[in-house]
């Protein structure tokens, strides 16, 4: 006997495809971190996410968010093929005496993901602000950073897609 499942609304199945990307992109940064500090391929990390990460229960009751694969799997691609590119977009975005290798590496993972996505998605660079920005106040709840990550990825998306604004 198969328990049936409740029917969404068109609203509902959207949200959870929204909320399955803003995870993915949570935890793209994640892996791009996790890659630099620990010096693991991009196959290895993405591996681990996808088989241990997406939607797992690491606590009674604390569940993962479910990511988009393709998204998850289609950002760290194109930052790592595209990461020479975005770090001298990041670098040309920060002030002169801090280049991308004397910021945060959460930091630098985060315009690394945001990056891929100016550089090679479709989705609208305003969008991918907000998304990336969100993503920031997980990680610096308390800082300034998520103001700073916004002007960062701001003069970012008006190099990549300036068609766009």
């Amino acid at each position: 006997m198969t328990e049936e499942r409740p029917k969404m609304s068109y609203e509902e199945r959207r949200a959870l495809k929204l909320q399955a990307k803003s995870a993915s992109r949570l935890y793209a940064v994640q892996a791009l971190f996790q890659m630099e500090a620990s010096d693991q391929s991009a196959t290895a990390v993405k591996r681990e996410f996808l088989e241990y990460r997406f939607g797992a229960v690491i606590d009674e009751g604390t569940e993962m968010a479910d990511g988009n694969i393709d998204l998850f799997v289609k950002l760290i691609d194109d930052a790592v093929n595209n990461q020479g590119r975005i770090d001298q977009m990041t670098d040309r975005a920060l002030v002169a005496k801090w280049p991308i290798a004397r910021i945060d590496p959460t930091l630098r993972a985060l315009f690394r993901a945001a990056g891929a996505e100016f550089v090679e998605g479709d989705t609208p660079p305003k969008v991918v602000i907000n998304e990336f920005v969100d993503v920031a106040r997980a990680f610096f709840p308390d800082g300034k950073e998520p103001k700073f990550v916004n002007a960062v990825l701001d003069h970012m998306a008006r190099e990549a897609k300036p068609e766009a604004f």
